[in-house]
């Protein structure tokens, strides 16, 4: 007996805009997307995602680029120590806080 395999659903909630392009931008624009066999709106959504970022998502793929940006750097020295002293430093200030 044949089963149907579970597909899962993705759904994507879209606003619908126009654009005004000039000929000439919609002429290329019809050009990439009969070469790629996309749309146009794909072609215009990709755009905008990379000249504009994807929101939220952006913000963490930008800390996943920049982390250990430092590691291999020679010129500051040890951090070790200036972490103790900024954790020594507020160790005190909660222990003055205490009622």
């Amino acid at each position: 007996m044949l089963t149907e395999p579970k597909r899962g659903c993705i759904y994507i909630t879209m606003i619908r805009t126009q654009l005004y392009l000039d000929e000439a931008i919609h002429r290329r624009l019809r050009g990439l997307a009969r070469q790629q066999g996309r749309t146009i709106s794909e072609l215009v959504r990709d755009a905008l995602v990379r000249a504009y970022g994807a929101g939220a998502d952006e913000r963490e793929a930008t800390l996943r680029a920049i982390e250990g940006l430092w590691r291999n750097r020679t010129d500051i020295g040890d951090t070790s120590g200036y972490v103790k002293r900024l954790r020594h430093d507020t160790h005190r200030l909660r222990r003055l806080r205490r009622p």
